[in-house]
């Protein structure tokens, strides 16, 4: 059984059905019952046409659950006849899809399940074991979005910036479990640029790729994190790198920037350094002064604050983060890490050890330990 080609597929063949005038939650519901007969079936008797037999078969799907539910009787003048089989439609509204998947009314996390389920194709057993929640909690948001966005219009014109914006939630969730978050959301974002000529696609594109090249470099044998300037650069992944470059490129020569071209340029040229000490942080410094622009987030200024560290040195990176909240996230290890480069060792331990209390995640709390442990141990020497 081809999995890659059903996930390929399942937004095409849920376009189709709500095209044909069906509700788009039901519409779903009886896709993913497809796709479970298609498991079921391929294997022996592979269809000539894989995206018509799918649209047949949920199409009948369709009908049977309308039919059965007597509350959903006035719907049968919509689908009194069924559409004899054949090749499918031609007509692709994945990019659509997307969009709807994305509406502003949904929470993110919402917004991001119901992207993996609809445009994904993924299983809702799959997204809850991404997520380490359970499958009915997870089966309990995707209903919840399926009724949000079931009145929508499906013609409406959508924001690409919404769409950018759960793609970047997608990838940043990380991966676990037997499904790859970051694949599957590099896998969704090409398939988004391939719909729609947007600078800032080619942005979020580029950034993704450009940060899933050092993926290998990121975890020690034993799970630990490894910080980007301690990380062994020939594991990095050159041609990923070399295609996230070429694609930023294109992207900044149409003179429309955006925030996932200037994080992206932070990105190409941490991975353009050779050694960590030949990191051009005087640019990154200037891109994060864009970005600021862009974006005016304060964690772009905590993380500008850094980089003014590396670049004119840790008192001046002091100086910058002085500035910023220090209740914000990573705030407090900024602050260590830009202290135990002015040689103040007890400072920096101490805040290591109160950065680590404040994580979120295990392997970012342990790694925080291990600084404050390793700073304490140089002291006691």
């Amino acid at each position: 059984m081809d999995e890659a080609l059903l996930r390929s597929l399942t937004p095409g063949v849920l376009t189709v059905l709500v095209r044909r005038g069906a509700d788009f939650a039901a519409a779903e519901d009886a896709v993913q019952e497809a796709l479970v007969e298609a498991v079921r079936v391929w294997p022996t008797d592979p269809p000539r046409d894989a995206k018509g037999w799918l649209v047949t078969v949920a199409w009948r799907k369709f009908l049977d659950a309308t039919r059965a539910d007597a509350a959903r009787r006035r719907r049968e003048d919509l689908v009194e006849e069924e559409p004899a089989a054949g090749p499918a439609s031609g007509v692709d509204d994945t990019l659509q899809l997307y969009f709807l998947c994305a509406h502003p009314s949904l929470t993110p996390s919402s917004a991001v399940a119901l992207t993996l389920r609809a445009v994904g194709g993924l299983t809702t057993r799959q997204i809850a074991r991404a997520y380490l929640v359970p499958e009915a909690t997870m089966a309990q948001r995707i209903s919840r979005a399926k009724r949000t966005v079931s009145g929508v219009r499906f013609d409406r014109h959508g924001d690409v910036a919404t769409v950018l914006r759960v793609l970047y939630l997608v990838f940043n969730e990380g991966y676990s479990g037997d499904v790859d978050l970051v694949a599957e959301a590099i896998r969704l974002t090409r398939q988004l640029a391939d719909r729609v000529d947007h600078p800032e696609v080619a942005g979020l594109l580029a950034l993704m790729l450009l940060h899933h090249a050092r993926r290998d470099a990121r975890t020690a044998p034993d799970g630990s994190l490894v910080p980007l300037a301690e990380q062994d650069r020939d594991r990095w992944d050159t041609r990923t790198i070399a295609e996230g470059v070429a694609i930023l490129q294109a992207a900044l020569a149409r003179d429309r920037l955006g925030e996932f071209q200037a994080q992206a340029a932070i990105a190409a040229l941490h991975a353009d350094a050779r050694t960590a000490g030949e990191t051009d942080w005087v640019q990154i410094v200037e891109w994060y002064d864009e970005l600021a622009r862009l974006t005016d987030s304060p964690v772009v200024r905590l993380n500008r604050a850094v980089a003014v560290g590396e670049a004119d040195g840790p008192r001046a990176g002091l100086a910058a983060l002085a500035a910023l909240d220090g209740s914000l996230p990573r705030h407090t290890a900024a602050a260590a890490y830009l202290h135990e480069r002015d040689g103040d060792l007890a400072t920096a331990a101490r805040l290591y050890a109160e950065a680590a209390r404040k994580a979120s995640h295990l392997a970012e709390r342990d790694h925080l330990i291990r600084q404050a442990a390793r700073l304490n141990t140089r002291r006691e020497r």
